[in-house]
């Protein structure tokens, strides 16, 4: 069994094609990493990452919008409201819902991932502490863990008894623990400690020292913990790629190679998440996408040769 073939599409061209011209605008200028993912793609399935990136995006400019907390909370009860209504046919003035409507139409996307997203959103204007690895995974899961599972859907996969979505979880668990790390610096001076609790006691970091960015040998030690807790995770991924329709496999390769990347910068600066912020350069990710076009485009023009 195979999932891959698309829904029957929506009405209304003119907007829908309006809409989906937004989203590429927005991946564009904002995507950063996952743009550099989409460009191997067929155009179809290119513009359906683009409408998911805008929707995720957006999800995340409500969460960090102005006003407070209980303010910030109803804006995201607003939005909540506006995707079921989206998943109606209801769209009102917002250019990002016609092509994310389509996109689930399209690849008949499971809804519940989406409410599942703004669930983690949610969480950020609630929690600023993780007491446990426990507690920190069910935020991990919710804002990355499903992204993987809607990718899998535009992408196209073999189902294998439940093991694509397994490792499509550990591979968004990995990708989060890495923004997780690559942002503590930028997360502390927001009064956020996203690295669990307990993890803080078992290497004997205090709270005012990690908000203070102080790069002790115990701090260090926490980071590295917590990389190979990512590498971990990363390795179930591993499994994912050939599960993934040949289609969507220069994408995953892409997106895993920039974010591993970013995890082995952290490692390289010995876990010094303070002094700069780990990146993949820009001539790493040109190299990344051509290695991944050339090992699966090869492959396939292989099997059309065959």
């Amino acid at each position: 069994m195979s999932v891959e073939t698309p829904c029957a599409p929506m009405v209304d061209p003119a907007r829908i094609r309006a809409s989906y011209r937004h989203c590429e605008q927005v991946a564009r200028t904002q995507a950063r990493n996952f743009y550099f993912s989409f460009l191997t793609l067929p155009a179809d399935r290119k513009a359906a990452m683009c409408a998911i990136y805008a929707f995720m995006r957006y999800s995340d400019d409500v969460s960090d919008g102005g006003g407070q907390g209980l303010a910030r909370l109803e804006a995201m009860r607003a939005w909540r409201q506006a995707l079921e209504r989206a998943l109606a046919g209801e769209y009102g003035e917002n250019p990002i819902l016609p092509a994310f409507h389509d996109t689930v139409r399209r690849y008949c996307i499971p809804p519940r991932y989406f409410h599942e997203l703004i669930d983690g959103t949610e969480m950020d204007l609630t929690k600023s502490r993780y007491a446990t690895w426990e507690e920190l995974y069910q935020y991990c899961y919710r804002v990355a863990a499903v992204v993987g599972f809607v990718c899998l859907h535009v992408w196209g996969f073999d189902p294998a008894e439940g093991r694509a979505l397994q490792y499509a979880e550990a591979c968004g668990l990995a990708f989060q623990l890495t923004n997780i790390l690559r942002d503590v610096k930028e997360d502390a001076e927001r009064g956020r400690i996203y690295l669990p609790q307990e993890d803080l006691r078992r290497f004997g970091v205090t709270e005012p020292e990690l908000l203070r960015g102080v790069m002790t040998e115990r701090v260090r030690a926490l980071i590295g913990f917590e990389v190979e807790r990512a590498r971990r995770f990363y390795a179930q991924a591993e499994r994912l790629l050939p599960l993934v329709h040949p289609v969507g496999r220069p994408t995953l390769r892409i997106m895993t190679g920039i974010y591993r990347g970013i995890l082995q910068d952290i490692e390289r600066h010995r876990y010094d998440v303070y002094s700069r912020r780990a990146r993949v350069s820009l001539m790493r990710k040109l190299a990344i996408v051509a290695g991944a076009w050339f090992a699966d485009g090869w492959r396939r023009n292989e099997r059309l040769r065959a």
